[in-house]
């Protein structure tokens, strides 16, 4: 009985630990997964770096983004979710 006291804390310290770093982190990544498959072309998109434009081809795993100095070829990952978000939230 003893044992199963003592070993209680560390038990519960890793249930906290999944359910409030583990979990939203897995929800985040699919969430970020499930944008990043629905892009389209037309898009109005904000890259990590900053960089604001328009999606204009869509490949498998690159995009490629219009931008007023012209096209750039980057990957679907560099795109942001949140900062696109408040582009279309702008509108």
């Amino acid at each position: 009985m003893e044992n199963m006291q003592s070993l209680l804390p560390f038990l519960l310290m890793f249930v906290v630990i999944y359910f409030f770093m583990i979990r939203p982190q897995q929800k985040r990544a699919k969430q970020e997964k499930a944008f990043e498959s629905n892009l389209k072309v037309g898009d109005r998109v904000i890259t990590k770096s900053g960089l604001h434009g328009k999606v204009a081809e869509l490949s498998e795993g690159t995009v490629v983004i219009e931008t007023m100095a012209g096209k750039l070829k980057m990957e679907r990952s560099a795109i942001s979710m949140e900062m696109s978000a408040k582009l279309v939230e702008k509108k």
